[in-house]
């Protein structure tokens, strides 16, 4: 069986296009923007990424006015489309923390985990296109929503729109609390997101299973993650636990929980007039801030605490996790009975109204009574502000819980720097296969075209050798087998020369060599055929 120079290069194509573009892998250098590069040593870093934090802010509240107010985006042709396209998938992030945002606007935006997937879901179809993967990360301290898109302006502006929609809060209210970063600088902040150096207390481990939890929900059947997104999310779980293996940034008490215990523990004798050791404590709601705030408590000696919930079976769960520790549970039925006769509760529920109020304490006679300490680790809050107002009773929520980390951060500068250092080499990693994307449009072309062009030859073989009577169905198909084998040894040498590219700009020109080497741009017959191959099939020589 003969083969023209077409039908050889179009083969070595379609081969080469088979090939996974994640053959592209080799990490581009990647050098994060001022608002996040610039850590050369101990309060130079936390001031820099202060300051970046504050000028992406104010950018960011600039463009989400110019969005809301500009008006409603067309519908794009099918060459704006196209040209869009061409660039690629960048990803992005938008939303609030501790650090942009006040907890009254948080707990606004909050979206239990159940309900992730759907609200990803429902930003994606609301878009209209605009945006084409989502994945949304709500904590007590942060309401994040990644997203990847072609059109940045065109997706913050339906992102943004969800978000008013969602909230019910004015634009320019979200103006001053929302932050939002693109490309380079969102993938960094998912890095520091995950390894803990964004959080209120540095080093936390919870809110690296938070980071887990979204890429495990974004890659599920209902999720919105996408290859981009998912491939993103992914690396920075594994950039997360480097962090925490091979730095001592996680050492000692780093939760927010931990802090909730510092901080009654600290204020005790003031505002209660009793050594911390002497009080009655009591926690409402029994989940997974229960059980962080009981091991901590456990640490500081620890014997009797009271559980309030809406059901037995997570109380009794912890009693049996924390044998050494008195557990009398509750039901919430019983809340005033238990507040009555407590010196400090601490309330963590998913509940999404107040479970305590300044009308509901003075109707139970706490109005002036025996001092008592009200610590909230909630998101939304389950105590109110009013709370505060009521004589002998002080209430605390999660920004309190600001000044008693700050030592602990200023602790932990030195491990800050060394943990950038690997998240560096996890952004890259991820910049640069998401760089190797770029690719795919050009291997796209080159598949179809020689597709085409191998269908065509082989078909025109196939009717020769179809005629020979002693010719079977398996000996055909072991002629298709040869020429895809012949096919693959050839491109050993090749691909291995591709994957040797180790930044954009050599990859770039491969992909412009390819382009020019096989005519992509140049218009093809029906039969995939370049205008002038006619001569080179080898059509003269049938005569």
């Amino acid at each position: 069986m003969k083969f023209g120079t077409t039908t050889l290069a179009a083969a070595l194509a379609l081969a080469f296009a088979s090939s996974s573009a994640e053959a592209f892998t080799a990490p581009a250098a990647f050098a994060p923007s001022a608002a996040a590069a610039k850590t050369s040593a101990g309060n130079k870093a936390v001031a820099s990424t202060a300051a970046a934090r504050r000028s992406a802010l104010f950018v960011a509240s600039q463009e989400v006015e110019e969005i809301a107010q500009a008006p409603t985006t067309t519908k794009r042709t099918r060459e704006e489309r196209l040209a869009a396209a061409s660039k690629g998938l960048q990803v992005h992030v938008v939303g609030l923390s501790i650090h942009h945002a006040q907890v009254e606007v948080r707990e606004k935006l909050a979206v239990p985990e159940p309900d992730w997937n759907a609200a990803s879901a429902a930003i994606v179809s609301s878009s209209e296109g605009a945006v084409a993967e989502a994945a949304v990360l709500s904590t007590c301290n942060r309401f994040e929503v990644y997203y990847a898109a072609s059109d940045p302006r065109e997706a913050m502006a339906a992102v943004t729109k969800y978000l008013a929609d969602r909230s019910g809060l004015p634009v320019s209210t979200l103006r001053s609390n929302l932050f939002m970063l693109s490309g380079d600088d969102a993938v960094w902040h998912i890095m520091r997101v995950a390894g803990g150096l964004d959080s209120l207390v540095v080093g936390e481990g919870q809110i690296l299973s938070q980071v887990r939890q979204c890429h495990l929900h974004s890659i599920e059947e209902d999720g919105s993650g996408g290859k981009v997104l998912s491939r993103m999310l992914n690396n920075a779980v594994a950039a997360g636990k480097r962090v925490r293996s091979e730095t001592n940034i996680s050492k000692g008490s780093v939760s927010i929980s931990s802090a909730a215990v510092e901080l009654s523990e600290m204020l005790c004798q003031d505002d209660l007039n009793l050594p911390f050791s002497e009080a009655r404590l009591t926690a409402v709601g029994a989940g997974k801030m229960t059980r962080l705030l009981i091991n901590h408590l456990t640490g500081r000696g620890l014997e009797k605490i009271t559980i309030l919930n809406r059901s037995m079976a997570r109380p009794k769960e912890l009693q049996e996790q924390f044998p050494d520790v008195e557990i009398e549970c509750k039901l919430m039925d019983d809340l005033w009975d238990v507040v009555g006769r407590s010196d400090i509760v601490f309330t963590a529920t998913s509940s999404e109204d107040y479970i305590i109020d300044e009308q509901r304490l003075e109707e139970n006679g706490m109005a002036g009574g025996r001092p008592l300490m009200l610590v909230d680790i909630s998101v939304p809050r389950n105590i109110a502000t009013d709370c505060k107002e009521v004589p002998n009773v002080s209430a605390y929520n999660v920004d309190d819980l600001k000044a008693v980390v700050a030592r602990n951060t200023a602790m932990r500068q030195r491990e800050m720097i060394e943990a950038e250092s690997l998240l560096r080499e996890e952004a890259a990693s991820f910049c640069g296969w998401r760089d190797s994307l770029s690719a795919i449009p050009t291997i796209n072309q080159l598949q179809e075209k020689a597709a085409n062009i191998r269908r065509a030859e082989m078909d025109k073989c196939a009717r020769k050798l179809s005629q020979n009577e002693n010719m079977s169905e398996k000996e055909l198909e072991a002629v298709e087998r040869l020429s895809r084998g012949i096919v693959n040894k050839l491109l050993h040498g090749p691909m291995s020369h591709l994957r040797r590219h180790e930044d954009a700009g050599s990859r770039r020109a491969a992909v412009q060599e390819l382009s020019a080497m096989f005519q992509l741009e140049d218009g093809e017959d029906k039969n995939g055929r370049g205008r002038n191959n006619g001569k080179a099939n080898g059509r003269g020589r049938r005569k």
